[in-house]
């Protein structure tokens, strides 16, 4: 593994069982993950996009050891992590930390923000306890909030307050890696662009790789340095931030681009339309209706939907081919 690549997911797959199917039926799995490939780069931001379903927090909750793998690998600097337990599970935490999507539901209702900052610097054992209180503080003011709020309670913030928190609470031990899952959705738009501008201010400052999952495109643009487009637990389109935006090839990459909201402001009436993109001026959906990851369609798993497929689409699997400055799962790129 090259020296720069921090994290290596290698072909991971996550299925749930169901219940039912009857005696003597074979169960049914729900194919969360489905053979997920990717590297990170220290100091980048690597973004996830898809549709709600398509497999993201999944990945999220596979990488920080929160759900056991189903197959694969992942590797943290060079080291297989995949099936870590005890005081090697622990310090893998200390380097690897996750922001979620409700800040809402991700601070302890009952504990003052003094002691759920606290906690991680006495789990890990990372400073003697008369240090705590200043180096709380430290990071209270490094996330824009103040000593005011060490006795409070979460429910004295707002969303962005507590969001900010939450970072917090992720950098008490000083980690390499940040997975954010969906950090800004449950926020204000004036909110999420604080949030966004903080959390490029802690990038740069302390050099942390960052896992960005969100549905939104433009914050994805801005932020990430490479992108993995999911459906259906598969990645179908990766590729650099700047060549997959200008240039998408996937026909869903093209779809996804085409659907996000653009606001344009003409003769003082508020707009709001598809943003499209040089290859997406002709397609629709053939369907509104996503697959179900229970019973994912044959062949490619987007051709029912696709306005491109043709008759290997139903038929075959496409695989994830290198086609020069990206990787396609795609028939119509064939190398």
């Amino acid at each position: 593994m090259e020296n720069n690549i921090i994290l290596k997911v290698d072909s991971i797959k996550k299925f749930f069982p169901l219940k039912g199917g009857g005696f003597g039926k074979p169960h049914k799995w729900l194919k969360a993950v489905d053979g997920v490939d990717f590297e990170l780069k220290k100091d980048s931001v690597f973004a996830i996009v898809g549709e709600s379903g398509c497999g993201k927090s999944t990945i999220a909750r596979l990488v920080l050891k929160l759900l056991p793998l189903t197959e694969g690998k992942i590797y943290f600097k060079g080291e297989d992590v995949s099936h870590l337990t005890g005081e090697a599970l622990k310090k893998f935490r200390r380097s690897v930390q996750i922001v979620f999507q409700d800040p809402f539901a991700s601070l302890n209702p009952r504990l003052r923000i003094i002691d759920t900052l606290s906690e991680p610097f006495k789990i890990h054992k990372i400073i003697p306890k008369n240090e705590i209180k200043d180096r709380v503080v430290n990071l209270l003011e490094k996330v824009g909030l103040s000593a005011d709020a060490l006795n409070r309670y979460p429910h004295e913030f707002s969303g962005g307050q507590r969001q900010r928190i939450c970072i917090a609470r992720a950098l008490t031990v000083s980690p390499e890696l940040i997975v954010a899952d969906e950090p800004l959705s449950a926020l204000d738009v004036s909110i999420q662009a604080q949030i966004l501008n903080l959390l490029q201010d802690i990038k740069r400052e302390s050099a942390i790789s960052l896992i960005f999952i969100s549905h939104d495109l433009k914050v994805v643009h801005y932020l990430s340095d490479e992108v993995a487009v999911m459906y259906l637990g598969r990645i179908v389109e990766k590729a650099r931030t700047e060549d997959l935006f200008g240039s998408p090839k996937h026909p869903y990459t093209e779809l996804l681009l085409a659907s996000a909201p653009k606001i344009r402001v003409k003769s003082q009436e508020l707009r709001v339309e598809s943003q499209k993109t040089p290859n997406s001026k002709l397609l629709t959906l053939n369907s509104n209706d996503v697959p179900s990851p229970i019973n994912i369609p044959s062949g490619c798993p987007f051709h029912p939907r696709c306005p491109k497929r043709f008759d290997a689409c139903d038929k075959v699997v496409p695989e994830l081919k290198d086609t020069g400055d990206r990787l396609v799962s795609c028939h119509l790129y064939r190398v």
